[in-house]
């Protein structure tokens, strides 16, 4: 796209975050106005507790936004886990996206340097330690 089109990208930019704000907003309130019974059946169909599905839609859908970049950082092919190992991929998503260490592991990512603390921190560590080799670029 050219710069005709978007003359004014950091105002769109604005316009695209509380969009994603007022949708996330929405979410929540979806969530409070759903009764007990329904919450848990559909937190049970999830294969997980009803606070830890809570929790995820508190945090909203960017929660996780920092797994596919530390598989990258770790030279762990993502499409071959989706393959070969799918619920393994989802439960490291819902580790990441409920991780208290979200500072620490996006400056990491940023300096590059993930690769070599990750172990330190994440929550997702013995898991990645435990692919196979498939897994691997």
């Amino acid at each position: 796209m050219t710069v005709q089109e978007h003359p004014y990208p950091r105002v769109e930019m604005l316009i695209d975050t509380f969009g994603d704000w007022l949708k996330h907003r929405r979410e929540l309130k979806e969530m409070r106005e759903m009764d007990s019974a329904n919450f848990g059946r559909i937190a049970s169909e999830l294969r997980m507790s009803s606070a830890d599905l809570e929790a995820l839609v508190r945090r909203g859908p960017h929660a996780a936004d920092e797994l596919p970049k530390m598989l990258k950082a770790l030279g762990i092919d993502q499409e071959a886990l989706v393959r070969t190992e799918p619920l393994v991929l989802r439960d490291m998503e819902r580790v990441c996206a409920l991780c208290s260490q979200k500072h620490r592991c996006d400056r990491d990512l940023a300096a590059g340097t993930a690769a070599a603390h990750y172990e330190e921190y994440c929550a997702n560590a013995p898991t990645i330690d435990g692919l196979g080799p498939l897994t691997h670029s």
